[in-house]
């Protein structure tokens, strides 16, 4: 039975869906000692692999949670793609560029993981934090007034509840519920009306050391990746002409027989379908991301093509710009704060959009190899803000390539320690180079970078720090690793009052 008003329990921030983008601001929330209640309408975490590619932007964010070491022993680099014709190799190469870590990007490249490991990992660390997940608890319904949201619960057995939460945040998938009930536009463009089946299959016959892809297969083109942590294969299947409607059938004889029709390979054998779903690839922007105390952030938010490996990672960006500006909101900061969190990642979502659209149509004329490479622009790393309501340029006389405020705050390693670092945690961090004043402050974490034989509270043994940043300045870095304001002169940080 429903609660009465007068015992309704409460919280400082609802989050509807336990995916990686539910569960990133979940234990960002917790680390910052933000009371958050997790609900997800389905009875465990995710089961697929769907969303296995994270780009070195997303492990970044990892890092900073405390999860990136179990993120890199249970996943691996991605696999050299074997492109086929019938039972024929007809070309292996590199999808995605490889590139080592360097002193400013500690991850290089892309790391493969099965979306559902993803998704155990960050709801272990949550729990380590002190949160929880409540599964098989579906939201309902809400209404928001000026002071917060009163939102209606419906558990494992039907009972329904009540909860009370300042704000509440939708993670809950691209046919949001949230969203719908909100009205928020939602304009979205068909970029392929027959289905894609995905699925998890345990395959016999196939080998583990390639990405296979059958580009020109008859019915359709195939692809079998194998799963790091697993025995099983993520199987891609088009059904070219079949239709909005079809419905690909994902029995484990089903997808035998369409495997042996569509390779040749006679041998390949299906024992097991452990996941399946069907795509229809599809792109669109919500038209606000904010409407009062509810926000919007991941697929609720945002759709891509998956090629390019984008949409999770965009998702977990958007949570990592949202933890720490609910945090501050909640404790006093003003509105614009959380009002920057539409005016920066829409237009994130937007260009991203329009990436992974174009890598789709890449991969559409290259039919040879089914898959186009895919450049650097997809690892996220620069993307930022320049344009942003809380960025400060105050410099002048920049070089053309010269970071700015705005942009990813880079990493560099000064003697033991890195500024990843000294950046890790919930706070924000002021680095001051070159002997400019800086006060001390309870907004951020004040660090003074010295050269060899200078005074500092780090030394930066081999230069890293000073070419990435510059050779004085002040640069106070956001909790989510951004540069929010850049400057010569300790006044400008006297005046910068955003949060």
């Amino acid at each position: 039975m429903s609660l009465p008003a007068t015992t309704t329990p409460t919280t400082e921030v609802l989050i509807a869906g336990a995916g990686p983008t539910g569960l990133v601001l979940a234990c960002d929330l917790a680390r910052r000692g933000i009371a958050c209640r997790v609900v997800e309408r389905e009875s465990r975490g995710f089961p697929g692999s769907r969303g296995s590619g994270l780009q070195p932007r997303s492990l970044e964010v990892f890092d900073d949670l405390g999860v990136i070491d179990a993120i890199r022993v249970a996943g691996g680099p991605i696999q050299r793609l074997q492109s086929w014709a019938g039972t024929t190799r007809v070309a292996e190469w590199d999808t995605f560029e490889r590139a080592e870590p360097s002193p400013h990007v500690p991850y290089g490249e892309i790391w493969m993981l099965p979306q559902w490991r993803t998704v155990e990992i960050l709801h272990a660390r949550l729990e380590e934090l002190g949160g929880s997940v409540e599964f098989g608890c579906e939201l309902s319904g809400f209404e928001q007034d000026a002071d917060g949201v009163t939102a209606r619960l419906r558990g494992p057995d039907g009972t329904g509840s009540a909860v009370r939460a300042a704000f509440l945040v939708a993670a809950d998938g691209g046919r949001s519920t949230v969203r719908k009930a909100l009205g928020v536009g939602f304009p979205v463009t068909d970029l392929v009306t027959d289905p894609t089946l995905i699925a998890d299959v345990l395959i016999g016959g196939v080998d583990r050391a390639h990405w296979h892809v059958w580009p020109t297969a008859p019915g359709g083109r195939v692809a079998l990746r194998p799963l790091e942590g697993s025995d099983s294969f993520q199987l891609l299947a088009h059904f070219g002409g079949a239709g909005p409607d079809f419905t690909p059938d994902a029995t484990p004889e089903a997808l035998q027989q369409l495997l042996v029709e569509r390779t040749g390979h006679a041998e390949v054998r299906v024992h097991e379908v452990g996941w399946s779903s069907v795509l229809r690839i599809k792109a669109g922007v919500a038209d606000r991301f904010r409407i009062g105390r509810v926000l919007l952030a991941g697929d609720a938010a945002h759709i891509h093509s998956p090629t390019g490996g984008q949409g999770l990672n965009t998702s977990i960006q958007d949570a990592y710009n949202l933890g720490w500006k609910l945090g501050a909101a909640l404790r006093g900061a003003s509105d614009a704060l959380l009002d920057s969190y539409e005016a920066e990642r829409r237009p994130v979502a937007q260009h991203v959009l329009a990436l992974t659209t174009q890598v789709f149509e890449q991969d559409r004329v290259d039919k040879d190899r089914g898959f186009s490479q895919r450049g650097g622009e997809t690892f996220q790393l620069g993307l930022g803000y320049r344009e942003g309501p809380l960025t400060r340029e105050c410099r002048e006389g920049l070089a053309d390539d010269a970071m700015r405020a705005g942009d990813r705050a880079p990493d560099a390693p000064c003697g033991p320690i890195r500024l990843f670092d000294l950046f890790r945690g919930p706070h924000a961090t002021l680095l001051a180079f070159g002997g400019t004043d800086a006060p001390a402050s309870e907004r951020y974490k004040l660090v003074r970078v010295g050269r060899p034989g200078e005074q500092g509270d780090v030394i930066d043994v081999d230069g890293h720090a000073h070419k990435a940043y510059a050779a004085r300045g002040l640069f106070l870095v956001r909790p989510d690793g951004y540069v929010a304001l850049a400057t010569e002169d300790p006044a400008d940080l006297a005046s910068y009052e955003v949060y």
